[in-house]
Protein backbone atom coordinates (compact mmCIF):
# COMPACT_ATOMS: atom_id res chain seq x y z
CA UNK A 1 0.00 0.00 0.00
CA UNK A 2 1.90 3.17 -1.16
CA UNK A 3 2.06 6.03 1.46
CA UNK A 4 -0.36 8.91 2.33
CA UNK A 5 0.66 12.14 0.40
CA UNK A 6 0.40 15.41 2.21
CA UNK A 7 -2.33 16.26 -0.32
CA UNK A 8 -4.21 13.45 0.48
CA UNK A 9 -3.77 13.86 4.40
CA UNK A 10 -4.66 17.46 3.56
CA UNK A 11 -7.45 16.22 2.23
CA UNK A 12 -8.33 13.92 4.76
CA UNK A 13 -8.27 16.30 7.77
CA UNK A 14 -10.99 18.68 5.82
CA UNK A 15 -12.74 16.14 5.82
CA UNK A 16 -12.82 15.45 9.14
CA UNK A 17 -13.13 18.92 9.96
CA UNK A 18 -16.44 19.14 7.90
CA UNK A 19 -17.85 15.98 9.61
CA UNK A 20 -16.95 17.35 13.17
CA UNK A 21 -18.71 20.77 12.49
CA UNK A 22 -21.64 19.22 11.49
CA UNK A 23 -21.88 17.31 14.58
CA UNK A 24 -21.25 20.33 16.48
CA UNK A 25 -24.10 22.24 14.62
CA UNK A 26 -26.34 19.19 15.50
CA UNK A 27 -25.30 19.01 18.99
CA UNK A 28 -25.76 22.19 19.50
CA UNK A 29 -29.06 22.07 18.08
CA UNK A 30 -30.44 19.59 20.12
CA UNK A 31 -28.56 21.18 22.98
CA UNK A 32 -27.26 17.91 24.82
CA UNK A 33 -24.41 18.82 27.21
CA UNK A 34 -22.95 15.57 26.90
CA UNK A 35 -22.03 16.37 23.42
CA UNK A 36 -20.79 19.98 23.75
CA UNK A 37 -18.17 18.68 25.90
CA UNK A 38 -17.32 15.98 24.02
CA UNK A 39 -16.90 17.38 20.69
CA UNK A 40 -16.48 20.66 20.91
CA UNK A 41 -12.55 19.63 22.20
CA UNK A 42 -12.40 17.33 19.11
CA UNK A 43 -13.86 20.19 16.57
CA UNK A 44 -10.79 22.16 17.70
CA UNK A 45 -8.11 19.91 17.84
CA UNK A 46 -9.39 19.13 13.80
CA UNK A 47 -8.79 22.90 13.21
CA UNK A 48 -5.93 23.32 14.71
CA UNK A 49 -4.83 20.21 12.39
CA UNK A 50 -5.92 20.73 9.66
CA UNK A 51 -3.96 24.29 9.46
CA UNK A 52 -0.71 22.83 9.96
CA UNK A 53 -1.41 20.54 7.38
CA UNK A 54 -2.57 23.39 5.63
CA UNK A 55 0.73 25.45 6.12
CA UNK A 56 3.07 22.36 5.78
CA UNK A 57 1.68 21.44 2.82
CA UNK A 58 1.00 24.82 0.63
CA UNK A 59 3.95 25.54 -2.28
CA UNK A 60 5.85 27.81 -1.48
CA UNK A 61 6.37 31.10 -3.79
CA UNK A 62 8.89 30.97 -6.51
CA UNK A 63 10.45 33.62 -6.98
CA UNK A 64 12.76 35.36 -9.85
CA UNK A 65 15.15 37.27 -7.44
CA UNK A 66 17.43 38.63 -10.63
CA UNK A 67 19.08 37.30 -13.78
CA UNK A 68 21.96 38.35 -15.80
CA UNK A 69 22.94 37.98 -19.71
CA UNK A 70 26.45 37.40 -20.54
CA UNK A 71 27.82 40.05 -22.99
CA UNK A 72 31.43 39.24 -24.22
CA UNK A 73 33.89 41.84 -25.59
CA UNK A 74 33.78 44.32 -28.47
CA UNK A 75 36.89 41.84 -29.89
CA UNK A 76 34.45 38.83 -30.06
CA UNK A 77 31.77 40.11 -32.64
CA UNK A 78 30.80 38.35 -35.31
CA UNK A 79 30.14 40.38 -38.82
CA UNK A 80 29.06 39.68 -41.78
CA UNK A 81 33.01 40.41 -42.73
CA UNK A 82 34.06 38.42 -40.12
CA UNK A 83 32.21 35.28 -41.16
CA UNK A 84 33.83 35.76 -44.69
CA UNK A 85 36.85 35.61 -43.89
CA UNK A 86 36.96 32.72 -41.27
CA UNK A 87 35.54 31.11 -44.56
CA UNK A 88 37.83 31.77 -46.67
CA UNK A 89 40.97 31.58 -44.56
CA UNK A 90 39.90 28.29 -43.06
CA UNK A 91 39.53 26.38 -46.77
CA UNK A 92 37.82 24.30 -44.55
CA UNK A 93 34.28 24.56 -46.82
CA UNK A 94 33.84 23.88 -51.04
CA UNK A 95 32.70 26.53 -52.77
CA UNK A 96 29.37 25.30 -52.50
CA UNK A 97 29.25 25.50 -49.36
CA UNK A 98 30.54 28.98 -48.92
CA UNK A 99 27.74 29.95 -51.21
CA UNK A 100 25.36 28.43 -49.21
CA UNK A 101 26.11 29.83 -45.85
CA UNK A 102 26.23 33.04 -47.23
CA UNK A 103 22.62 32.88 -48.86
CA UNK A 104 21.46 31.56 -45.59
CA UNK A 105 23.43 34.29 -42.99
CA UNK A 106 21.85 37.21 -45.52
CA UNK A 107 18.58 35.57 -45.24
CA UNK A 108 18.71 34.54 -41.65
CA UNK A 109 17.59 37.99 -39.88
CA UNK A 110 21.42 37.95 -37.99
CA UNK A 111 23.05 41.76 -37.46
CA UNK A 112 26.55 42.15 -37.52
CA UNK A 113 27.03 42.69 -33.92
CA UNK A 114 26.41 39.06 -32.46
CA UNK A 115 29.26 37.22 -30.55
CA UNK A 116 31.33 34.17 -31.57
CA UNK A 117 33.50 31.71 -29.45
CA UNK A 118 37.22 32.55 -29.21
CA UNK A 119 38.64 29.59 -31.85
CA UNK A 120 37.03 31.57 -34.56
CA UNK A 121 39.31 34.42 -34.13
CA UNK A 122 42.65 32.25 -33.85
CA UNK A 123 44.90 31.74 -36.24
CA UNK A 124 44.88 27.53 -37.04
CA UNK A 125 40.79 27.70 -36.84
CA UNK A 126 40.73 24.26 -35.02
CA UNK A 127 38.46 24.47 -32.15
CA UNK A 128 39.94 22.10 -29.09
CA UNK A 129 38.31 21.39 -26.16
CA UNK A 130 39.98 24.21 -24.08
CA UNK A 131 38.69 26.71 -26.54
CA UNK A 132 34.83 25.40 -25.21
CA UNK A 133 36.77 25.34 -21.53
CA UNK A 134 36.93 28.76 -21.89
CA UNK A 135 33.54 29.33 -23.87
CA UNK A 136 32.20 28.21 -20.71
CA UNK A 137 34.00 29.87 -18.22
CA UNK A 138 33.78 33.12 -19.83
CA UNK A 139 30.13 33.01 -19.85
CA UNK A 140 29.56 31.36 -16.64
CA UNK A 141 31.85 33.26 -14.46
CA UNK A 142 30.81 36.41 -15.55
CA UNK A 143 27.55 36.25 -15.17
CA UNK A 144 27.25 34.85 -11.93
CA UNK A 145 30.17 37.14 -10.04
CA UNK A 146 27.70 40.02 -11.58
CA UNK A 147 24.37 38.10 -10.31
CA UNK A 148 25.83 37.57 -7.07
CA UNK A 149 26.94 40.79 -6.49
CA UNK A 150 23.65 42.36 -7.63
CA UNK A 151 21.45 39.95 -5.34
CA UNK A 152 23.77 40.38 -2.38
CA UNK A 153 23.96 36.49 -1.92
CA UNK A 154 26.83 34.74 -0.29
CA UNK A 155 27.62 31.68 -2.36
CA UNK A 156 27.65 29.59 1.06
CA UNK A 157 23.46 30.25 1.02
CA UNK A 158 22.94 28.78 -2.39
CA UNK A 159 21.65 25.51 -2.12
CA UNK A 160 20.95 24.49 -5.10
CA UNK A 161 23.01 24.49 -8.27
CA UNK A 162 21.26 23.86 -12.12
CA UNK A 163 24.21 24.08 -14.97
CA UNK A 164 22.81 23.25 -18.38
CA UNK A 165 24.78 23.19 -21.61
CA UNK A 166 22.93 21.05 -24.27
CA UNK A 167 25.96 20.19 -26.07
CA UNK A 168 29.21 20.33 -24.33
CA UNK A 169 29.34 17.79 -21.49
CA UNK A 170 32.79 17.81 -19.73
CA UNK A 171 34.14 15.54 -17.25
CA UNK A 172 33.94 16.64 -14.45
CA UNK A 173 30.79 18.53 -15.07
CA UNK A 174 30.08 21.88 -15.52
CA UNK A 175 28.35 22.12 -12.39
CA UNK A 176 31.75 20.60 -10.67
CA UNK A 177 33.22 24.09 -12.41
CA UNK A 178 31.18 26.05 -10.75
CA UNK A 179 30.93 24.47 -7.34
CA UNK A 180 34.83 24.68 -7.48
CA UNK A 181 34.71 28.04 -8.46
CA UNK A 182 32.86 29.51 -5.92
CA UNK A 183 33.21 26.91 -2.91
CA UNK A 184 29.90 26.02 -2.53
CA UNK A 185 28.85 23.78 0.03
CA UNK A 186 29.25 19.82 0.22
CA UNK A 187 25.78 19.46 0.84
CA UNK A 188 24.53 21.73 -1.88
CA UNK A 189 22.69 19.22 -4.33
CA UNK A 190 23.65 19.77 -8.27
CA UNK A 191 22.02 19.24 -11.40
CA UNK A 192 23.92 18.83 -14.58
CA UNK A 193 21.77 19.04 -17.83
CA UNK A 194 22.88 18.37 -21.19
CA UNK A 195 21.08 17.59 -24.76
CA UNK A 196 17.82 18.86 -24.33
CA UNK A 197 18.56 22.01 -26.54
CA UNK A 198 17.39 25.45 -26.62
CA UNK A 199 14.62 24.40 -24.16
CA UNK A 200 16.91 23.83 -21.37
CA UNK A 201 17.25 27.11 -20.10
CA UNK A 202 13.04 27.64 -19.33
CA UNK A 203 13.21 23.30 -17.98
CA UNK A 204 15.64 24.46 -15.75
CA UNK A 205 13.94 27.36 -14.07
CA UNK A 206 11.33 24.80 -14.22
CA UNK A 207 13.09 22.03 -12.23
CA UNK A 208 14.73 24.53 -9.91
CA UNK A 209 11.15 25.86 -9.21
CA UNK A 210 9.89 22.38 -8.35
CA UNK A 211 12.67 21.85 -5.93
CA UNK A 212 11.98 24.94 -3.84
CA UNK A 213 8.33 24.53 -4.25
CA UNK A 214 8.73 21.37 -2.31
CA UNK A 215 11.10 22.24 0.47
CA UNK A 216 10.59 22.70 3.87
CA UNK A 217 13.46 25.10 3.98
CA UNK A 218 14.26 28.51 2.92
CA UNK A 219 16.67 27.84 0.04
CA UNK A 220 18.10 29.72 -3.13
CA UNK A 221 18.54 28.00 -6.22
CA UNK A 222 21.33 29.13 -8.87
CA UNK A 223 20.65 28.42 -12.01
CA UNK A 224 23.53 28.67 -14.97
CA UNK A 225 21.97 28.36 -18.87
CA UNK A 226 25.10 28.25 -21.31
CA UNK A 227 25.28 26.92 -24.95
CA UNK A 228 28.94 25.76 -26.56
CA UNK A 229 29.90 26.61 -30.07
CA UNK A 230 33.49 26.21 -30.11
CA UNK A 231 33.24 21.97 -30.30
CA UNK A 232 30.24 22.04 -32.31
CA UNK A 233 30.54 24.28 -35.66
CA UNK A 234 30.79 22.26 -38.69
CA UNK A 235 33.16 21.86 -41.28
CA UNK A 236 31.26 19.37 -44.07
CA UNK A 237 29.52 19.85 -46.95
CA UNK A 238 25.90 18.73 -45.60
CA UNK A 239 23.22 21.46 -46.25
CA UNK A 240 21.08 20.86 -43.18
CA UNK A 241 24.47 21.18 -40.58
CA UNK A 242 25.79 24.16 -41.94
CA UNK A 243 22.48 25.92 -41.36
CA UNK A 244 23.37 26.18 -37.71
CA UNK A 245 27.13 27.74 -38.20
CA UNK A 246 25.02 30.78 -39.56
CA UNK A 247 22.74 31.32 -36.37
CA UNK A 248 24.02 30.03 -33.61
CA UNK A 249 26.11 32.46 -31.69
CA UNK A 250 27.77 33.14 -27.94
CA UNK A 251 24.93 33.30 -25.19
CA UNK A 252 24.88 32.98 -21.55
CA UNK A 253 22.78 34.10 -18.38
CA UNK A 254 22.56 33.00 -14.55
CA UNK A 255 18.79 33.45 -12.55
CA UNK A 256 18.73 33.76 -9.20
CA UNK A 257 15.50 31.69 -7.50
CA UNK A 258 14.26 31.36 -3.60
CA UNK A 259 11.36 30.44 -2.33
CA UNK A 260 12.17 32.68 0.80
CA UNK A 261 8.83 34.74 0.91
CA UNK A 262 10.92 37.68 2.90
CA UNK A 263 12.54 38.43 -0.40
CA UNK A 264 9.66 39.63 -2.35
CA UNK A 265 9.97 42.92 -2.35
CA UNK A 266 13.44 42.38 -4.02
CA UNK A 267 12.20 40.26 -6.35
CA UNK A 268 11.63 40.89 -10.02
CA UNK A 269 9.08 38.43 -10.98
CA UNK A 270 7.13 35.04 -9.13
CA UNK A 271 6.25 32.09 -11.35
CA UNK A 272 2.76 31.35 -11.74
CA UNK A 273 2.70 28.15 -13.74
CA UNK A 274 5.07 25.97 -15.98
CA UNK A 275 4.28 22.99 -18.42
CA UNK A 276 6.54 20.76 -20.51
CA UNK A 277 5.10 18.73 -22.77
CA UNK A 278 7.72 16.40 -25.31
CA UNK A 279 7.14 15.03 -28.45
CA UNK A 280 9.34 12.46 -29.29
CA UNK A 281 7.21 9.65 -29.58
CA UNK A 282 6.96 10.79 -33.25
CA UNK A 283 9.54 9.42 -35.44
CA UNK A 284 10.13 12.92 -37.45
CA UNK A 285 9.64 15.04 -34.11
CA UNK A 286 12.18 13.10 -32.69
CA UNK A 287 15.02 13.34 -35.50
CA UNK A 288 14.03 17.13 -36.44
CA UNK A 289 17.34 18.35 -34.99
CA UNK A 290 19.63 15.91 -34.79
CA UNK A 291 23.54 15.66 -34.06
CA UNK A 292 24.99 12.81 -36.10
CA UNK A 293 28.04 12.44 -38.85
CA UNK A 294 27.87 13.19 -42.22
CA UNK A 295 29.34 10.92 -45.13
CA UNK A 296 32.71 12.24 -44.72
CA UNK A 297 32.75 11.30 -40.25
CA UNK A 298 32.24 15.33 -39.55
CA UNK A 299 29.82 15.82 -36.45
CA UNK A 300 27.46 18.16 -36.86
CA UNK A 301 23.45 19.07 -36.01
CA UNK A 302 21.51 18.42 -38.65
CA UNK A 303 18.58 20.38 -38.84
CA UNK A 304 15.76 18.59 -41.24
CA UNK A 305 12.39 20.24 -43.52
CA UNK A 306 10.35 18.50 -41.08
CA UNK A 307 11.72 21.27 -37.70
CA UNK A 308 9.03 24.32 -38.70
CA UNK A 309 6.55 21.39 -39.15
CA UNK A 310 7.12 19.49 -36.36
CA UNK A 311 7.52 22.91 -33.98
CA UNK A 312 3.88 24.31 -35.26
CA UNK A 313 2.14 20.66 -34.25
CA UNK A 314 4.06 20.55 -30.86
CA UNK A 315 3.09 24.13 -30.02
CA UNK A 316 -0.66 23.12 -30.93
CA UNK A 317 -0.44 20.47 -28.95
CA UNK A 318 1.20 22.15 -26.00
CA UNK A 319 -1.40 25.50 -26.06
CA UNK A 320 -4.11 22.73 -26.11
CA UNK A 321 -2.75 22.11 -22.30
CA UNK A 322 -1.60 25.00 -21.60
CA UNK A 323 -4.85 27.07 -22.98
CA UNK A 324 -7.23 26.23 -19.54
CA UNK A 325 -4.47 26.95 -17.16
CA UNK A 326 -3.70 30.18 -18.05
CA UNK A 327 -6.83 31.47 -20.62
CA UNK A 328 -9.85 33.80 -19.48
CA UNK A 329 -13.52 32.12 -19.55
CA UNK A 330 -14.51 33.71 -22.35
CA UNK A 331 -11.67 32.23 -24.62
CA UNK A 332 -11.97 29.00 -23.43
CA UNK A 333 -15.91 29.02 -24.36
CA UNK A 334 -15.03 30.58 -28.00
CA UNK A 335 -13.00 27.92 -28.50
CA UNK A 336 -15.09 25.05 -27.45
CA UNK A 337 -17.69 26.68 -29.32
CA UNK A 338 -15.62 26.87 -32.61
CA UNK A 339 -14.54 23.30 -32.11
CA UNK A 340 -18.03 22.28 -32.16
CA UNK A 341 -18.85 23.95 -34.94
CA UNK A 342 -15.64 22.78 -36.43
CA UNK A 343 -16.83 18.71 -36.04
CA UNK A 344 -21.26 19.93 -36.86
CA UNK A 345 -19.74 21.22 -40.20
CA UNK A 346 -17.27 18.06 -41.09
CA UNK A 347 -14.13 20.46 -40.87
CA UNK A 348 -15.27 22.71 -43.11
CA UNK A 349 -14.36 25.77 -40.57
CA UNK A 350 -11.18 24.97 -38.45
CA UNK A 351 -11.63 25.74 -34.87
CA UNK A 352 -10.26 29.29 -34.25
CA UNK A 353 -6.73 29.58 -31.97
CA UNK A 354 -7.90 31.32 -28.91
CA UNK A 355 -6.56 34.90 -28.39
CA UNK A 356 -3.49 34.12 -25.58
CA UNK A 357 -2.55 37.94 -25.81
CA UNK A 358 -5.45 37.99 -23.39
CA UNK A 359 -3.78 35.99 -20.73
CA UNK A 360 -0.18 37.67 -21.37
CA UNK A 361 0.72 41.38 -21.56
CA UNK A 362 4.01 40.05 -22.72
CA UNK A 363 5.84 37.07 -24.47
CA UNK A 364 9.37 36.04 -25.30
CA UNK A 365 9.22 33.42 -28.10
CA UNK A 366 11.58 31.14 -28.77
CA UNK A 367 13.91 32.95 -31.21
CA UNK A 368 15.18 29.79 -33.32
CA UNK A 369 15.58 31.54 -36.24
CA UNK A 370 13.22 33.73 -38.51
CA UNK A 371 11.20 30.69 -39.85
CA UNK A 372 10.60 29.49 -36.14
CA UNK A 373 9.02 33.47 -35.11
CA UNK A 374 7.66 33.40 -38.01
CA UNK A 375 5.63 29.96 -37.61
CA UNK A 376 4.73 30.89 -34.42
CA UNK A 377 3.24 34.21 -34.78
CA UNK A 378 1.33 31.98 -37.71
CA UNK A 379 0.19 29.46 -35.30
CA UNK A 380 -1.09 31.73 -32.43
CA UNK A 381 -1.68 34.78 -34.66
CA UNK A 382 0.69 37.53 -32.90
CA UNK A 383 1.30 40.34 -34.21
CA UNK A 384 4.38 42.01 -35.38
CA UNK A 385 4.56 44.01 -31.79
CA UNK A 386 3.84 40.69 -29.93
CA UNK A 387 6.67 39.40 -31.69
CA UNK A 388 9.03 42.26 -32.09
CA UNK A 389 11.42 41.26 -29.04
CA UNK A 390 12.24 37.69 -30.57
CA UNK A 391 12.86 39.18 -33.84
CA UNK A 392 15.07 41.71 -32.63
CA UNK A 393 16.68 39.78 -30.11
CA UNK A 394 17.99 37.16 -32.83
CA UNK A 395 19.27 40.72 -34.91
CA UNK A 396 21.39 41.56 -31.94
CA UNK A 397 22.67 38.05 -30.63
CA UNK A 398 21.10 35.74 -32.71
CA UNK A 399 20.11 31.98 -31.34
CA UNK A 400 22.19 31.88 -28.19
CA UNK A 401 20.01 28.61 -27.62
CA UNK A 402 18.76 27.51 -24.22
CA UNK A 403 19.59 31.03 -22.36
CA UNK A 404 17.54 33.06 -25.88
CA UNK A 405 14.36 34.10 -23.56
CA UNK A 406 16.51 35.88 -20.71
CA UNK A 407 18.24 38.05 -23.72
CA UNK A 408 14.29 38.81 -24.45
CA UNK A 409 13.55 39.88 -21.30
CA UNK A 410 16.44 42.48 -20.84
CA UNK A 411 15.04 43.56 -24.14
CA UNK A 412 11.72 44.18 -22.52
CA UNK A 413 13.34 45.81 -19.56
CA UNK A 414 15.81 48.14 -21.70
CA UNK A 415 12.05 49.39 -23.31
CA UNK A 416 10.51 49.97 -19.92
CA UNK A 417 7.53 47.83 -20.82
CA UNK A 418 7.02 45.35 -18.02
CA UNK A 419 5.23 47.18 -14.95
CA UNK A 420 3.71 45.80 -11.85
CA UNK A 421 1.29 42.65 -12.20
CA UNK A 422 1.80 42.50 -15.88
CA UNK A 423 1.99 38.38 -17.17
CA UNK A 424 4.37 37.13 -18.91
CA UNK A 425 5.19 34.27 -21.69
CA UNK A 426 8.13 32.48 -21.85
CA UNK A 427 7.73 29.70 -24.83
CA UNK A 428 10.77 27.84 -26.13
CA UNK A 429 11.47 24.67 -27.60
CA UNK A 430 14.08 21.85 -27.90
CA UNK A 431 15.72 18.44 -29.28
CA UNK A 432 13.62 15.46 -28.62
CA UNK A 433 11.47 17.46 -29.81
CA UNK A 434 10.34 19.45 -26.91
CA UNK A 435 8.12 22.64 -26.19
CA UNK A 436 8.21 24.50 -22.62
CA UNK A 437 6.47 26.75 -21.19
CA UNK A 438 7.14 29.46 -17.72
CA UNK A 439 4.05 31.76 -16.73
CA UNK A 440 5.55 34.80 -14.67
CA UNK A 441 3.71 37.52 -12.45
CA UNK A 442 5.74 41.02 -12.74
CA UNK A 443 6.31 42.16 -8.96
CA UNK A 444 6.98 45.59 -9.95
CA UNK A 445 7.97 47.76 -12.47
CA UNK A 446 11.07 46.69 -14.25
CA UNK A 447 13.75 49.22 -16.01
CA UNK A 448 16.91 48.89 -17.26
CA UNK A 449 19.41 48.49 -15.46
CA UNK A 450 23.29 49.04 -15.81
CA UNK A 451 24.13 45.04 -16.29
CA UNK A 452 21.55 45.17 -19.32
CA UNK A 453 23.27 44.23 -22.54
CA UNK A 454 21.43 46.12 -24.66
CA UNK A 455 21.98 49.61 -23.11
CA UNK A 456 24.51 50.46 -25.99
CA UNK A 457 22.11 49.68 -28.40
CA UNK A 458 18.61 50.00 -28.02
CA UNK A 459 17.82 53.20 -28.93
CA UNK A 460 18.41 51.55 -32.13
CA UNK A 461 15.55 49.08 -31.75
CA UNK A 462 13.28 47.94 -32.93
CA UNK A 463 14.40 48.06 -36.34
CA UNK A 464 11.78 49.51 -39.47
CA UNK A 465 13.09 46.54 -41.73
CA UNK A 466 14.31 42.99 -40.29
Amino acid sequence: MKPFTRIELLRASFAALLITTLLVQYTLLSATPIFLTTTLPCSCFCVLLSLLFFFSTRPRPVLLLDYVCFKPSFDRKCSYEVCEYFLRRSRRFSTKSEDFMRGIYLKSGLGNETYAPPFIFQTDYEAKHQSAVQEAQEGMFSTVDLLLSKTHVDPSQIDVLIVTCGMFSPAPSLSSLVVNRYKLRPEIKTFNLSGMGCSSGVMSIDLAAKVLSSSTALSYALVVVTESISLNWYFGDDRSMLVTNCIFRVGCAAALITNDPSRRRDAKMQLVDSLRTHHGAEDRAYTAAFQQEDENGNIGVSLTKDLIRVAGVGLREHIKLLAPRVLPLSQLVFNAYSVVISVLFRGESKPIVPDFMTAFEHVCIHTGGKAVIEQVGRVLRLSDEVTEPARMCLHRFGNTSSSLVFYELAYFEAKERVKRGDKMWMLAFGTGFKVCSLVWKSLRDLSKEAENPWNDCIHRYPLKAW
